[in-house]
């Protein structure tokens, strides 16, 4: 199966700085892959260089089999949602039209109602005619998670999706998430939540100053030797009753 997204030897600057090191990755339909790494390790870098928002140095990035810097924005908006860590919004719009953004290949009424169909999945419903500026950073994060899912692409990119959500949010955010893996998209996440990650990805990238040093599924990526290495923790995955749970400490 060929990958809806991939990364060769992808390197990125910001002013002199190389924030992101011959990188390559590589992702398909039907799985959940979680972007881990500790704060300045390139996470966010990443997917903005690899999605073109970022231009590279060297390498190239492909969505579907075509290289980024060559497709026109509608083409790239039909192969990839891309959701920004970044929630700041210019305009108080309802929440209606800002999750109709991300159906702009439909017309207005059928943009629409798919925009209130992904806010009832978000729990968001009630928010529809409210302007996006008048509500909590929580409610904002569901409108704006409402406008990923009305791309219905086939691969979907949040940045950061859970952060600043209570816990109840979150596990929601990442059931809708699963969702659309189950339906056969991939989905690229970046968490903070080591255990949240090994708990709800399939694989694990893990980044350390700018470079891949581990991709594997949950056990292996966030093994005892990569936790102390990339996050200076003494500890291991744990299976319980309600999945891996990191038991770790600060080394000493």
């Amino acid at each position: 199966m060929s990958a809806l997204w991939a990364l060769h030897g992808l390197s990125v600057r910001q002013g002199r700085k190389t924030v992101v090191d011959t990188t390559a990755l590589s992702v398909s339909a039907g799985e959940l892959v979680g972007v881990v790494g500790p704060n300045g390790a390139g996470k966010t870098s990443l997917l903005r260089g690899g999605l073109g928002l970022l231009p590279a140095v060297a390498g190239e990035a492909l969505l579907s089999g075509q290289e980024v810097k060559h497709l026109a924005p509608e083409a790239r908006a039909s192969l990839v949602g891309y959701l920004p860590q970044d929630r700041r919004l210019a305009w108080n719009a309802p929440a209606r039209m800002v999750a109709a953004l991300g159906a702009s290949d439909l017309g207005d009424a059928a943009a629409d109602s798919l925009a209130l169909a992904c806010l009832a999945r978000v729990g968001a419903r009630e928010l529809a005619d409210r302007g996006v500026l008048d509500m909590s950073g929580g409610e904002r994060a569901r409108v704006l998670l409402a406008r990923l899912l009305a791309t219905r692409a086939p691969l979907l990119v949040a940045d950061e999706p859970v952060a600043g959500l209570d816990p109840d949010a979150q596990l929601l955010t990442l059931d809708l998430l699963r969702a659309e893996v189950a339906r056969g998209a991939a989905v690229v996440v970046t968490l903070h939540d080591l255990g949240l990650a090994a708990r709800t990805c399939d694989r694990i990238v893990v980044m350390s100053r700018g470079r891949v040093v581990a991709d594997a599924p949950p056990r292996e990526a966030l093994s005892s030797a990569v936790l102390a290495e990339v996050f200076g923790l003494d500890g291991a995955l744990i299976e319980t009753e309600a999945g891996l749970v990191l038991a770790a400490r600060r080394r000493a």
